[in-house]
């Protein structure tokens, strides 16, 4: 990892700090839970992934692309849904070895 996204990391890490920590909404809690007379241990885990842009993907945002998906039928009837799947979408379902039917698009 290079040095330029590790300081972007640690300022992400400190901007959530610090939002925590400047919250009234927060400490009121924080300050309600103490007065009823319990200590307040606050432990936050976050998972921020990462994933470098190739060339040949633009600086927008990823449209995606619609796609018509056919759910298992509840009452005998076929429900058909359309949802957008972006680049990383793709990518991920790729990953798990999950393809999408061709044929419907």
């Amino acid at each position: 990892m290079d040095d330029r996204l590790k300081d972007l990391m640690k300022e992400l890490g400190d901007a959530i700090n610090e939002s925590l920590s400047d919250s009234d909404r927060i400490a009121a809690a924080i300050g309600e839970i103490k007065r009823a007379g319990y200590d307040v241990f606050l432990v936050l885990e976050a998972t921020i992934g990462f994933n470098k842009r190739e060339d040949n993907d633009d600086d927008s945002q990823d449209e995606g692309e619609t796609v018509e998906l056919e759910s298992a039928p509840e009452t005998g009837r076929r429900k058909v849904s359309k949802i957008k799947l972006t680049s990383q979408d793709q990518k991920f379902l790729r990953a798990l070895k999950i393809s999408i039917d061709e044929e419907k698009r």
